[in-house]
């Protein structure tokens, strides 16, 4: 692993422990050179899964690209990255049961669904963007859901 500080590839790992329930590893690191110390993940990859758009084209499913939406409608919210590292890792499993591709729609649906029992204004930030509200109608009409 390469130090994000003095760029060396020399560093060892300090400590590892079970992340995400198991899912995941966490790894402390230090550099070699510089003794920076650092935390990476280790995840397994669900690689094969496709995401089918709304256009009808598929690109492979990327959880970088999902978790900075996430993370954009949690913008100064009460949201750690604990939490949004179980959520995206949860919904990932729920996903690559039995499946090869899945639709753009779900993985939104499933998100805002997420969302709206982790945060409710991060829910309202993401459907807000997911579902294109043309007017504050349709905007007062997912808040009056939100509030029942």
């Amino acid at each position: 692993m390469i130090c994000p500080k003095c760029k060396t590839p020399d560093t060892k790992v300090i400590d590892s422990r079970d992340s995400e329930q198991g899912k995941a590893i966490r790894r402390r690191r230090e550099c070699e050179k510089c003794e920076w110390r650092f935390t990476t993940f280790e995840r397994g990859e669900i690689s094969s899964l496709m995401v089918k758009k709304k256009d009808g084209t598929s690109e492979p499913y990327s959880r970088t690209k999902l978790e900075q939406g996430i993370w954009i409608a949690c913008g100064k919210r009460p949201v750690t990255q604990t939490q949004i590292d179980e959520m995206i890792s949860s919904l990932e499993e729920k996903w690559s049961v039995n499946k090869k591709t899945i639709s753009s729609q779900t993985i939104g649906n499933d998100v805002i669904e997420a969302l709206k029992k982790l945060d409710h204004i991060a829910y309202i930030r993401f459907a807000s963007v997911y579902r294109s509200f043309k007017d504050v109608d349709e905007f007062k009409k997912e808040l009056n859901k939100l509030l029942k």
